[in-house]
């Protein structure tokens, strides 16, 4: 709740910044026919690229990356604990939300926005909680066989995909603040001794998609805004 309100209070603090780098007067949803973001190829490579990496160091041996890591975690903050991780994943989609209230306006209308997140957030919970059952992975914790992949990062990186597709074409620096969040959640997450670096990599590249995904496949049927 703490991290919550950290975020509301930061909103209100860049507030008048934000505003003044707006596009506007005029809301840009309010000028521009709202298009459906078209699939490529090449908008695979980062997800891809991400789960392809945690899969490929997800080895139990003992000497695996993952394990060298956990080792080093386990040797520098073996007493360290925070529960930041739980708040921090879902952010971005405060800031999202917040913005549009107070004003600053975002690419897509309310409920077409909603019906993204919604679909996104499903494929993301659907994707990671099927992997985690059937890859049985032991949390470095050694508290379940529930690691793989990290649910709280592809929470995070899906999140942290909304918060970007609605704002960075308002803000350049959008997509760097919203994925350097995500980014801190998995490193939280490794450093709470919850998951291995393999996992972290894994849910980022499955969340980012799993949003990205929504997009690609929504046809804003419910209004014709524009943006």
């Amino acid at each position: 709740m703490r991290i919550f309100w950290v975020t509301i209070f930061f909103i209100l603090l860049l507030l008048p910044a934000l505003k003044a780098q707006s596009y506007s007067p005029t809301n840009l949803r309010d000028t521009t026919q709202l298009k459906r973001e078209l699939f490529k190829i090449r908008k695979l490579y980062i997800p891809a690229g991400l789960t392809g990496l945690g899969i490929a160091l997800n080895s139990n041996r003992p000497e695996s990356f993952k394990n060298e890591i956990a080792e080093e975690r386990n040797e520098h903050l073996f007493s360290f604990g925070t529960t930041v991780d739980n708040y921090l994943q879902y952010s971005p989609i405060v800031i999202a939300y917040g913005l549009d209230a107070l004003g600053v306006k975002s690419k897509t209308d309310l409920v077409n926005r909603s019906a993204i997140l919604i679909k996104g957030t499903l494929f993301n919970l659907l994707t990671v909680g099927v992997i985690k059952r059937y890859a049985h992975q032991l949390r470095p914790d050694g508290s379940n066989y529930y690691s793989f992949p990290s649910g709280h990062t592809a929470n995070a990186f899906a999140a942290a995909t909304f918060l970007s597709e609605e704002y960075k074409h308002r803000f350049k620096w959008m997509p760097y603040a919203a994925y350097s969040i995500a980014g801190t959640v998995g490193l939280l997450r490794m450093a709470n001794n919850r998951h291995y670096a393999s996992d972290v990599l894994a849910g980022a590249g499955i969340g980012f998609l799993s949003m990205k995904l929504s997009y690609w496949t929504h046809r804003y049927k419910w209004r014709k805004k524009k943006y």
